[in-house]
C-alpha cells in the first residue's frame, strides 16, 4: 500500500491532484468521471461578485502543444454559485476551493466576506492576474505592492486556507511570491497562463476576438516547472504547481522540484478522466519503487 495523502497549510487532501480553476467548471461536469477518491481538491471556475458574460467569440485557439483562451472570466456570480452550484459539491467528500477575482482590492475583500458566511468551502484561491482598474488596468499580480494589497484585503475577512495564484508574466516571480507570503497567504499556486496570440494567415485576422489570450497546456510546462522551483526556494509556505501537467510523470517532476501538490488544467479538456489516470500513475510509480508516501518525493531534486 502507498499513500497519496498530503497536507498543505492544515488542509488535508486525499491526493496531491487538484482540478485547476477554469477547466473543471463548477465541479459537477467532471467530478463523477474522475472519482472523488482521486481528487485532492476541486478549484471551481473563477467567481466574481456579479455575473460576467466574458469576451465575445472566438475565445479559444489551439496551438502546438497548447491552448490559447480569452474567455474573459465568464461566471455566474457569487450568489448563483452559492445557491445553484455549491449544494452539489457539498454532497461529495472533496474539499472545495473557490477561485475569486475582482477589479479592486475592495471587491476581493467583499467577495471573500460573502463566501465566509456559507458552509462547504475549504479555502480560497485568489486570482491576482486580474486588471487593477484603479491603477490603469495593470494586473494586480505584476507588482509586489498590488499583489500584497489584494492578499491583505482578503486575509482581513477570511481566516481560513488562503492560496494566491501567481502570474508568470513578470520579470521575477519570487519577488511577487515573497510579497504575497508576507501579506498573509498560506500557500502559492503557480503558474497562471502565459500571454500569447495566434494569427489566421488566410484572413490575416487574430484567431481570438480579443487578440491576446492566455496560453496553457504542455507548451508552458518547462516555464511553470522552473518558476515553481525558484519560488519553492524563495518562500517558506507551500507551493502548488500548475502548467501543462498531463501525466503522472509531469506531476512527479513538479513534486520533485518542490511542489507540495499540483493542479491539472488543460488536460481535463482533452481527457475528462485525466486526473483519475494521473492518480493511478502516481500509485504505480510509488509501488514500483517501494516508496510508501508521496510526500517523500516533495523537494527531493538532486543537484
Amino acid at each position: 500500500m502507498v499513500s497519496l495523502g498530503v497536507k498543505i497549510a492544515g488542509l488535508s487532501l486525499k491526493t496531491p491532484l487538484m482540478a485547476a480553476s477554469g477547466t473543471f467548471g463548477y465541479g459537477g461536469e467532471l467530478l463523477l468521471a474522475v472519482g472523488a477518491e482521486n481528487l485532492g481538491a476541486i478549484i471551481v471556475k473563477g467567481i466574481s461578485l456579479l455575473p460576467r458574460e466574458g469576451n465575445p467569440p472566438p475565445r479559444l485557439a489551439e496551438t502546438p502543444c497548447g491552448l490559447l483562451n480569452s474567455i474573459g472570466l465568464e461566471n455566474v456570480g457569487v450568489d448563483r454559485f452559492i445557491e445553484e452550484k455549491l449544494p452539489f459539491l457539498r454532497k461529495h467528500d472533496v474539499p472545495v476551493i473557490v477561485n475569486i477575482l475582482g477589479d479592486t482590492a475592495n471587491e476581493y475583500r467583499d467577495l471573500a466576506e460573502r463566501l465566509g458566511s456559507v458552509d462547504g468551502i475549504a479555502g480560497l484561491e485568489v486570482n491576482i492576474g486580474c486588471p487593477n482598474v484603479e491603477a490603469g488596468g495593470m494586473s494586480f499580480g505584476t507588482a509586489p505592492a498590488a499583489s500584497a494589497l489584494v492578499t491583505e484585503a482578503v486575509r482581513s475577512v477570511w481566516p481560513g486556507f488562503l492560496m494566491v495564484k501567481l502570474t508568470p508574466n513578470v520579470t521575477d516571480i519570487t519577488e511577487i511570491a515573497r510579497a504575497v507570503e508576507a501579506a498573509g497567504a498560506d500557500c502559492l499556486s503557480l503558474i497562471n497562463t502565459v500571454r500569447g496570440m495566434a494569427v489566421n494567415v488566410d484572413t490575416r485576422k487574430p484567431r481570438l476576438k480579443n487578440v491576446i489570450g492566455g496560453l496553457s497546456g504542455p507548451a508552458i510546462k518547462p516555464i511553470a516547472l522552473r518558476m515553481v522551483y525558484e519560488t519553492w526556494r524563495a518562500v517558506k509556505i507551500p507551493v502548488v504547481g500548475v502548467g501543462g501537467i498531463t501525466s503522472a510523470l509531469d506531476a512527479l517532476e513538479f513534486l520533485i522540484a518542490g511542489a507540495s501538490a499540483v493542479q491539472v488544467g488543460t488536460a481535463n479538456l482533452v481527457r475528462p478522466t485525466a486526473i483519475r489516470e494521473i492518480a493511478q500513475g502516481l500509485r504505480d510509480y510509488l509501488a514500483s519503487r517501494d516508496i510508501p508516501d508521496i510526500n517523500d518525493l516533495v523537494g527531493s531534486l538532486i543537484l
